[in-house]
């Protein structure tokens, strides 16, 4: 009846979209009745049925669909792409895969608290086509999770048949490659759906494993109502039809004298007075104010940072070092904080910073995975879901494009979407100058400077790197921690033994002079400190900015106005890096105390060389110097 009240409001313009379930209402009711209340459920945007099943008030969903502010995100997301703790349902994003990641860390988080509970995620027969769903149940097996992967097998993906989708006879047959108990079960049939899901939920609960369920159903309206469904032959949708799963419950339940017409015609009055008195409210609501500062203000979750101060005993470390001193201690500091990575347990990481760390947490806490990015990533963000926080290794920082559309799309949206923190951290190992060519040299924090949501952190000193890592880590927002290689073992510095944090989004002013400021990060901030030792004349601010995103724009103001000559260094290839967004902003800030005009170096618009002379001809270093001094001389 819902259902068919929203059809109604789409043709009026009164909501604008609908995804509709109908005909396949068995599943997802069957499903969410035979879980319990305080297990996670992530549906898709079909199943409206663990939506009303789990008794969220018709108004909130009224209030959400139409973009009021009562609704679940603001007026910032449409129909059911929104998640609520209090129902324990985590919604959808369009892209499909990445909620069946999700779902493994909610259910890790199960196993690590040694609960017996268990987390159901929906996909569609044309979500496992995609490579999140391979990677999702690869992990969830390799690590006995207790998930339950729903398959809603309904026909068509958009107007795709499934006979052009996949090419086994059953999805449920998958689960034998991935040594994962699986069922198929008649998704139209309530009584059917219920009895085995809850069999195997039981089951689930006392021995945890991740099970596959292929629901045998059918898409009787369009992908959205838009798209109509004329691609269906008239036959089989009437097949269907006559399988409709309330309509044959219904004629069941009144053979066996449960109901009759009184009773249905009395059960229909009520519920349509529920869903009147709902959507009255929810009309009566009036539209979403916009609100330039609660727009600015929702992109993260609030971080009300405390200093926390080291003692005076300091050893000279190196740049590796101070990052592995610094997770170690947070993983002391934070009892549950987990670890995830390739080859980063008993074997300590290609780069040996979680040497050691297995022995001291266990491999519940520091954990070897598959070489699957994109679902480790979204496993941190099913845990910080749960509550745990969790800190991930990319092998190379290169790697973060085979999962980075869960970082761009889910991490960085999520506490916008629906208020959800994304508590991870990506240890992103990265940079040129070790002779590694394309594939393990680049220097990519651009890729995310532009994404709202996240925060890049990019220290270039072992005593910054320590620190900031240990903010990261305490900090509710997705963080992205670039370390560059180059650094690791040829930088020296004294830092304190114990814990202590740095303030994500202030620059350090490392050397201050009256001719030219200097602004720069990572390895490129020693390029620099080379030049000005080797020209001890040029009187030089350099700023180190250490962290991109929040930048801090505050310093980069004052020494342009102090000195009134900026030169903008960066590793990255020039064009679209993150030296053009501080030009312009100096540019159009502080335009009056310029004496020229803002100059960016960076290396050049290709892919990183292997070669040793093609790589210094790539590098920024090569004509810094040049630069600078043509700057200072105009």
């Amino acid at each position: 009846m819902i259902e068919e009240k929203m059809l109604i409001l789409l043709r009026q313009g009164k909501i604008s979209k609908w995804f509709s379930g109908i005909g396949q209402e068995a599943i997802s009711v069957g499903l969410t009745l035979a879980m319990d209340p305080d297990e996670y459920i992530l549906p898709m945007h079909r199943n409206l049925g663990v939506f009303s099943s789990r008794g969220i008030p018709l108004q909130r969903l009224f209030a959400q669909w139409q973009g009021k502010a009562s609704g679940f995100t603001k007026g910032r997301d449409r129909s059911f792409h929104f998640g609520t703790q209090a129902y324990k349902i985590i919604g959808m994003i369009s892209h499909l895969g990445p909620q069946l990641g999700v779902a493994d860390g909610i259910a890790l988080s199960h196993v690590l608290r040694k609960q017996a509970k268990l987390t159901a995620v929906f996909s569609g027969e044309g979500g496992t086509s995609e490579g999140d769903f391979h990677e999702a149940l690869n992990v969830a097996s390799v690590w006995n999770l207790p998930v339950l992967f729903c398959i809603e097998n309904n026909g068509y993906g958009l107007s795709t048949p499934t006979s052009e989708q996949y090419n086994c006879e059953h999805i449920a047959d998958r689960g034998k490659g991935y040594g994962m108990e699986s069922h198929i079960i008649e998704g139209n049939n309530i009584l059917e759906v219920y009895s085995k899901v809850k069999s195997i939920a039981e089951s689930v609960r006392e021995q945890p494993r991740p099970v596959l369920l292929e629901f045998k159903t059918f898409r009787r309206r369009g992908h959205e109502e838009a798209s109509g469904t004329k691609y269906v032959p008239k036959a089989l949708m009437e097949s269907w039809e006559a399988k409709d799963p309330i309509v044959n419950f219904e004629n069941y339940l009144i053979a066996e004298k449960t109901l009759n017409s009184e009773t249905i015609d009395m059960m229909r009055s009520e519920i349509s007075d529920e869903i009147q008195s709902g959507l009255q409210k929810a009309f009566e609501e009036p539209p979403i104010q916009a609100d330039l500062d609660t727009e600015l203000n929702d992109v993260y979750k609030p971080f009300d940072f405390q200093i926390t101060m080291a003692n005076n005993e300091k050893s000279e470390k190196r740049f590796i070092d101070a990052v592995s001193d610094g997770l170690f201690q947070a993983m002391e500091k934070h009892q549950d904080l987990v670890v995830m990575g390739q080859d980063i347990a008993e074997y300590g990481g290609v780069f040996k910073i979680t040497d050691g760390f297995v022995k001291r947490f266990g491999t519940d806490r520091v954990r070897n995975t598959p070489i699957c990015e994109s679902a480790i990533i979204e496993t941190a963000m099913g845990l910080s879901i749960a509550g745990i926080r969790s800190v991930v290794e990319l092998q190379f920082s290169d790697f973060i494009s085979s999962g980075f559309n869960p970082v761009v799309n889910y991490l960085a949206k999520s506490h916008y979407r629906w208020g959800q923190e994304a508590n991870i951290v990506l240890r992103m190992p990265c940079g040129a100058g070790v002779g590694a060519g394309p594939f393990h040299s680049q220097t990519n924090e651009a890729w995310f400077t532009k994404t709202a949501g996240l925060k890049v952190v990019y220290p270039a000193f072992p005593y910054d790197a320590k620190g900031l890592l240990a903010t990261a880590i305490e900090d509710p927002n997705p963080v992205l921690f670039f370390e560059h290689k180059a650094l690791y073992r040829s930088l020296r510095q004294d830092i304190p033994n114990d814990y202590y944090s740095l303030p994500i989004g202030k620059a350090s002013l490392i050397k201050q002079g009256h001719d030219v400021s200097i602004i720069s990060y990572g390895a490129a901030v020693h390029w620099a400190l080379e030049t000005l030792e080797k020209n001890p004349l040029i009187s030089a601010d350099l700023i180190d900015l250490r962290s991109l995103q929040p930048l801090d724009f505050g310093c980069i103001l004052d020494s342009v106005k102090k000195t009134n000559r900026v030169i903008i260094l960066q590793e990255d290839s020039l064009f679209g890096g993150i030296a053009s967004d501080i030009s312009a902003h100096i540019m159009e800030n502080a335009f009056e105390y310029l004496d020229a005009a803002v100059q960016r170096v960076g290396s050049l618009d290709t892919p990183i060389p292997f070669a040793n002379s093609l790589e210094q001809q790539y590098l920024a270093k090569r004509n810094f110097e040049t630069a600078l001094k043509a700057l200072l001389d105009y």
